[in-house]
């Protein structure tokens, strides 16, 4: 029996700060949240306001490309 396919979607949350100053290697790696969204409700890519270990402060986490 095949998996069932519905709206929901796993995304992965990538700090946004981190990418950004990755490419300075001052920050020792990036850090990722995984979440489900509805892909009926919530069409944009996800933006959520999450703590960052590498940052040591809240910051904003974006939808990573697969």
């Amino acid at each position: 029996m095949p998996a069932k396919t519905g709206p929901r979607v796993v995304v992965f949350l990538e700090c946004f700060h981190c990418t950004q100053k990755g490419a300075q290697k001052k920050f020792p790696g990036v850090f990722r949240y995984i979440t489900k969204k509805n892909r009926h409700n919530k069409s944009t890519p996800l933006e959520l306001k999450k703590f960052c270990p590498f940052c040591l402060k809240h910051t904003i986490h974006k939808e990573r490309k697969k």
